[in-house]
């Protein structure tokens, strides 16, 4: 057989047969997460007697599954999502893409001393836990963070000048006075919304703009990420020099970055109106 083909048919596998693996043992793990939806692969081998390791593999070769995490988004009623698709569907049949191209946003953010990081994503390789301390594997966070609030705005030419909005509560007369001497006030406040359609072109208000949508914003989705990754947070010790870095760096934002993310507006607004209404991932 060897000589003629160079290899050999089997009639059967070789080995002894599962003894954890089996087919019992794949419908209790199966059975396990109808019952409970939500379960971990250590109490589930307490539960049935196997080793967690034959537990992950049964979850993931046997059963073809992968672990998700629970993702946080806002809470958004009927109405809203009837809103938002209805905004989707109003805009993309009133503006054409190169309009949507002149678009302002506008936009506030806190950012603190202890900085941003991504606790699902940022990690540290090492050979141990003492090792990932050592190159930086602990982020400290104190109990009241001193913070700035600042207010920028992004179309695709680029981004404004950062307007820091840090000495006093931002009712609306500072806020007009901030960003138009520039001069920002409350946003939905009667006279900030009275002051933006006497002074732009054009002007979505509160009333036809979508409540609660992060999806939709460029700087929210995109551009406020952006910011923080060129902060130097090595340089970030009292707020002073937070204020400081954050006038430097708002310079570094990449303006490829900035296109894109207003570019993706109108294709964010077509996903959202196939997707009815709902928060987009």
């Amino acid at each position: 057989m060897i000589r003629r083909t160079g290899s050999i048919e089997l009639l059967g596998t070789h080995g002894g047969s599962r003894i954890i693996r089996t087919k019992e043992n794949i419908l209790k793990v199966k059975n396990s997460l109808r019952r409970k939806k939500r379960v971990s692969a250590r109490k589930l081998s307490m539960e049935l007697g196997i080793s967690a390791t034959s537990v992950r593999r049964i979850l993931k070769i046997d059963l073809g599954l992968k672990p998700y995490k629970k993702v946080v988004e806002p809470s958004l009623s009927d109405d809203q999502k009837l809103k938002q698709k209805k905004f989707a569907n109003c805009v993309r049949n009133n503006f054409r893409k190169e309009e949507t191209m002149r678009i302002l946003f506008l936009d506030e953010n806190f950012f603190d001393i202890d900085g941003v990081y991504n606790c699902q994503n940022d990690r540290v390789w090492a050979v141990n836990r003492a090792d990932a301390d050592e190159k930086g594997g602990i982020q400290q966070r104190r109990k009241f963070p001193q913070k700035v609030m600042m207010w920028l705005g992004a179309c695709s030419d680029g981004v404004t000048p950062l307007v820091i909005l840090d000495d006093r509560t931002v009712d609306h007369d500072c806020y007009i006075k901030k960003s138009t001497s520039h001069g920002a006030m409350p946003h939905q406040h009667h006279l900030t919304q009275k002051w933006c359609q006497e002074n732009f072109p054009s002007f979505i208000d509160k009333d036809n703009w979508p409540p609660n949508i992060p999806d939709l914003y460029p700087l929210d989705y995109s551009i406020w990420d952006e910011f923080a990754k060129v902060i130097d947070w090595n340089k970030v010790k009292p707020k002073a020099t937070l204020i400081q870095q954050l006038k430097s760096s708002v310079k570094k934002i990449r303006e490829s970055v900035v296109v894109e993310s207003c570019s993706s507006w109108i294709n964010r607004l077509y996903c959202m109106s196939q997707n009815d209404g709902n928060y987009l991932h």
